[in-house]
């Protein structure tokens, strides 16, 4: 990395609380996407509107993000879907708050009802089921500033362009990963499931391994991708060499 941002280091203070959180999304975004500047984010009266209609508090993490950079689709909705404060809604149960969703509706991110007077509540995942008495919130990060950074992560590596990738791993390729890069200090989640997902940096790549079932790449350039790519060879999505 260069001697301006130290991802590794500028995410283990994002993991502890609003304040590290909102800092190294606004460090990343302006190495790894383009920096934030005014109009990025919704307005007071964006979330007033919300906060009336809804006739519930937005809490502070979520204010505090939307107001930051809430506008800027490049960095929460490549993939899945951020919602807008027109789009915000409760759930039919009357459960949760909803705030984004699954690119295909597959599952969607919600704050309970009953946390939102918190600063930065706990983020729950509720995945759309045929049997909709078998749907419920399940546990996923423990902060909304933490489910953020997460976001902002996650969408980077499934960006359009030639500095992504996705591989389909074997037991050989996540051995080759852990092996060449680093592990971050992210914490594990979904916090409901026995095998998360976890986070790794290279040089000038992140990467997402999905319990190895997957592993999505960002590189800051195309040849720093290439690189990652002869480190763990296999069936790269977009290897065209």
């Amino acid at each position: 990395m260069t001697q301006r941002f130290d991802l590794a280091a500028s995410l283990a203070r994002g993991v502890e609380g609003r304040s590290g959180a909102w800092s190294f999304i606004q460090d990343f975004s302006a190495l790894w996407a383009s920096g934030l500047k005014t109009g990025d984010g919704w307005t007071e009266a964006d979330l007033a509107a919300a906060e009336e209609r809804l006739g519930v508090p937005l809490p502070a993490a979520l204010r505090e993000a939307y107001l930051l950079f809430g506008r800027r689709r490049d960095l929460t909705s490549n993939h899945d879907v951020l919602l807008g404060p027109a789009e915000l809604y409760v759930d039919d149960a009357k459960e949760a708050l909803v705030f984004r969703h699954e690119n295909q509706g597959a599952a969607s991110w919600g704050i309970l009802l009953d946390s939102l007077q918190d600063d930065d509540p706990a983020v729950f995942i509720r995945a759309d089921l045929a049997d909709k008495s078998a749907e419920q919130w399940e546990s996923w990060l423990e902060h909304l500033s933490l489910c953020f950074v997460e976001i902002v992560l996650s969408e980077s590596v499934q960006a359009d362009g030639e500095s992504c990738d996705f591989l389909d791993p074997d037991h050989h390729s996540i051995e080759l990963l852990e092996r060449h890069c680093v592990q971050l200090p992210f914490p594990a989640y979904p916090t409901c499931e026995e095998h998360p997902t976890r986070w790794f940096l290279g040089q000038d790549v992140l990467l997402r391994d999905d319990d190895g079932t997957a592993v999505l790449a960002r590189a800051r350039t195309p040849e720093d991708l290439d690189r990652i790519r002869d480190l763990i060879p296999g069936d790269w999505l977009n290897d065209y060499r």
